[in-house]
């Protein structure tokens, strides 16, 4: 299967979902609603997951939605490609207004991340990459192809950390004291991960819950210029269409 043949109409499919939020973003009726986990959902979450679903059908791949049905494990265990989405990642960061939310959409080959596209609402930029070929920068109508990134020593000085002192556990502060002089910087959404292809960060520690839907599109993204998203406990890389949909924690370098 030609994998990169999807990449157009998986950015097709996250610029029309921008389409949708940012109509909602700048209304004043959210309609906002609390799911059964207590995690926030508006009308934008399902404006931009119908819109997303519409346009992935052409593919005939089936769709692992955030917002979508729940799909029994069963049913989906023996997917070889399949399409893994969240249409707002950082529903709390659309409701505070600050940009700093996402649209997500990743295809996932047997438990792997293989081709993803990160589009940021707000600012216009998507994010895209494809494993064995690169990894893409939109912005403005110009597309720019983003550097392959040499090994991080986590030894070194001065390291950038992806973290917020306002959100700060325990096991995040005790990676961070392992450091030397280390200074922090903060985003909301899949656009943490986008600070290290961007050049503004250098690791990611994530000891706090995550859903697949919430990393997938952006792990492919970075994997494709050559960061790792390791498991913290086994050093291996994240994997995908796991039974249980949590993530374990994670190190993005």
């Amino acid at each position: 299967m030609n994998i990169t043949s999807f990449l157009p109409t998986a950015i097709h499919a996250a610029e029309e979902a921008c389409k949708e939020i940012l109509e909602v973003y700048h209304s004043d009726d959210f309609q906002a609603e609390v799911k059964g986990d207590n995690s926030p959902l508006t009308i934008a979450d399902k404006r931009a997951h119908h819109k997303i679903a519409d346009i992935l059908a052409s593919t005939q791949l089936p769709i692992l939605s955030e917002e979508g049905r729940q799909i029994p494990y069963v049913e989906r265990k023996d997917w070889e490609y399949f399409w893994m989405v969240d249409p707002l990642d950082g529903t709390k960061e659309f409701l505070k207004r600050n940009g700093e939310f996402t649209v997500n959409i990743a295809l996932i080959h047997q438990g792997k991340p293989v081709l993803g596209v990160v589009a940021v609402p707000a600012t216009g930029e998507v994010f895209s990459g494809v494993i064995g070929e690169g990894a893409w920068l939109k912005q403005n109508g110009k597309e720019t192809k983003l550097d392959a990134h040499k090994a991080t020593d986590l030894t070194a000085t001065g390291l950038r950390v992806v973290a917020s002192r306002s959100h700060m556990n325990d096991e995040t502060q005790q990676f961070i004291d392992k450091l030397k002089d280390p200074s922090l910087v903060s985003s909301g959404s899949s656009l943490k991960f986008m600070l290290l292809i961007n050049g503004k960060a250098d690791v990611y520690p994530r000891y706090a819950p995550t859903m697949e839907w919430d990393t997938a599109a952006a792990h492919a993204v970075v994997n494709s210029v050559g960061v790792k998203v390791l498991q913290s406990n086994t050093n291996e890389e994240l994997v995908y269409n796991k039974e249980n949909l949590l993530n374990p924690y994670f190190l993005c370098y």
